[in-house]
């Protein structure tokens, strides 16, 4: 192999290349330190022997699990299971009704030629830019109309009703499918609702984790509607609006390391559902059907 001279333009380029890549890791390094530093300090907080919000020390003096087998069987005050199985229903939920509002609508908008098309997809972009909580005064007054307020039904409507309003992800996935399989499929009768479910959907599975993942985690994690809708009904809270009540100034050091357990426990379905379906996660992101 060839010795590069010092004073020579590639032994510069070379030289700018390595540094550039050491700058780059170190400040990835430090990135990642930052955004792991609360996640550590929240796992270490839920196995804290000593109870209180507050402490003059970093490390804990006692580890114990008993916090988080508190959060589970002492359900007078905070019933956590209760909370986390209306988060689930209505994770699960919302997730499905999202899911095939969001792919029918993008399909629609990328096969399908019709007059008002491109006004309805300039619409429904703009309004799909205005944050959800804008609305919320009068969803709730629509809910309250319809004796939907504090139920787990009136939660799934609210997460799911204007899920067609995120088609644009996905419609640019299905311009990505040829439309040479369409036509193909049509000329041997094949409808276009045979072509969606035989032919589109079978090959648009990174979209479909996308969507997925995406439906579910929004009521999973959401605060301010649930906290408008649902109010004083305990017994419907889902676990974002459930565990803000442990740390109010009159509970806070009691139940604060009760707390960073409940925060751990809602965190792990989450984390195994995106290491199980990463792979097309990324892939519905930057991908294409007719890509790898």
């Amino acid at each position: 192999m060839k010795k590069q001279n010092i004073g020579t333009p590639a032994y510069h380029l070379t030289f700018r290349t390595r540094a550039f890549n050491f700058i780059s890791h170190v400040a990835l390094t430090v990135l990642s330190v930052i955004w792991l530093f609360p996640v550590f300090w929240l796992l270490l907080n839920s196995f804290r022997e000593e109870s209180g919000a507050y402490t003059s020390y970093f490390l804990p003096k006692g580890l114990t699990f008993q916090n988080y087998i508190n959060l589970f069987t002492n359900t007078g005050l905070y019933d956590f299971p209760l909370w986390f199985m209306n988060t689930l229903i209505v994770a699960i939920f919302s997730c499905l009704i999202t899911t095939m509002f969001v792919l029918m609508t993008s399909y629609v908008f990328s096969r399908l030629r019709f007059p008002a098309r491109r006004p309805m997809m300039n619409i429904m972009l703009v309004l799909g830019m205005f944050p959800g909580f804008m609305s919320m005064v009068a969803v709730y007054h629509v809910l309250k109309l319809m004796n939907l307020t504090q139920t787990l039904t009136g939660l799934v409507i609210v997460y799911s009703a204007g899920a067609a309003l995120s088609y644009y992800i996905a419609k640019g996935f299905f311009d990505t499918i040829p439309r040479a399989l369409d036509e193909a499929a049509t000329i041997d009768g094949a409808s276009k609702n045979t072509v969606f479910w035989r032919i589109t959907l079978p090959m648009s599975r990174p979209i479909i984790t996308f969507t997925l993942l995406s439906s579910f985690i929004a009521p999973w994690v959401d605060f301010i509607f649930v906290s408008v809708l649902m109010k004083g009904k305990a017994d419907k809270f889902t676990v974002a609006l459930g565990l803000r009540q442990m740390i109010e100034r009159e509970t806070v050091s009691a139940y604060f390391t009760q707390f960073c357990a409940g925060a751990v426990v809602v965190s792990i379905p989450l984390v195994i559902l995106f290491l199980m379906t990463q792979k097309h996660y990324v892939g519905g992101i930057t991908g294409g059907a007719t890509k790898g």
